[in-house]
This record gives C-alpha cells, structure tokens and sequence, in this order.
C-alpha cells in the first residue's frame, strides 16, 4: 500500500462529484424522494438504495456545538448515513485517501463501507441524521485509535 494520501473536499449539492475521489468502497447514495402540496418524504429500499439487508438503525440529533462523532472504524459493518434535517460534515478515510463532504440534503446519503474511518462535524443546529447498518452493536468491531486503525492496515 502506498502512503500517498489524497484529501479533496465535496459538497454534497454539487453534481459532478468524482467517484474516483472517494475512499476505496465509498460512494454517494440518491435517496429518492416525493413533494406535494402536503410536504416531502424520502425513502430508500433495502437491496436498490441500501446496498445490504439493515441490521440496525440509530439517529444522531442535539449535537453539541463543536462536538465531534464517529472517530473510529468499523470492521465487519457497513453503515449508510443520511442527513435527514440540518446539515455536517463527514470526513471518510482509508488509510489512502481522505474525503470530507458537507452534507446537507436528505436525498443524498453516503455509504462507508467496513474498513473506513470516519468522523463527523460542524454539526449545523438542529441537525438530524440516520444510519443504516449492515451488523448489530459488536464494540469488538470497532477501533477507536486512528494510529491503530492505521497500524492494522499496514500503513
């Protein structure tokens, strides 16, 4: 593995993102969605939007101001995050390349893969987010040291 690392920096509203930019199994999710004279919804469907079966699911909201979360890697899970309201950054990296993507929009979600460190912040107030993950809690599957996580991964 090389040591050379690639930092970029993505707004989630831009178009022309550039898949090659991303972390190695990372990728932005359209989540579809309806409006109407009665509001919006958006859906995303195991198997089409969701690349694996939901295990679990948790939301993140009332992020103090400065706070930081995430900080670690998972192992064996693969989650997908999805800013429902609000907006925050999320910096994805593999060891190789490294990607922050401001997201602000509840039809587009990203998905991590296992294997990918990742943090979140700059949480705007009032912000909510869903993640969808392929496993159960295991704190096994974690690793919360960015040097180990880099140690485990030969770099």
């Amino acid at each position: 593995m090389s040591n050379t690392r690639f930092y970029v920096t993505l707004s989630m509203m831009r178009q022309e993102y550039v898949p090659q930019t991303m972390p190695k199994g990372c990728r932005l999710i359209s989540i579809p969605g309806v409006r109407d004279e009665r509001g919006e919804l958006a859906f995303a469907e195991v198997q089409k939007e969701i690349p694996f079966d939901v295990r679990r699911i948790f939301w993140i909201y009332n992020v103090p101001d400065g706070a930081v979360r995430g900080g670690h890697a998972h192992w064996e899970c693969a989650e997908v995050v999805v800013p429902v309201c609000g907006a925050f950054t999320i910096m994805l990296d593999d060891g190789q390349c490294r990607v922050s993507l401001h997201m602000t929009s509840p039809h587009e979600g990203v998905l991590i893969p296992p294997g990918v460190w990742c943090e979140l912040r700059d949480f705007q107030p009032g912000t909510l987010l869903v993640v969808m993950a392929s496993q159960t809690y295991n704190p096994v599957g974690y690793v919360h040291s960015y040097e180990q996580y880099l140690k485990c991964k030969g770099i």
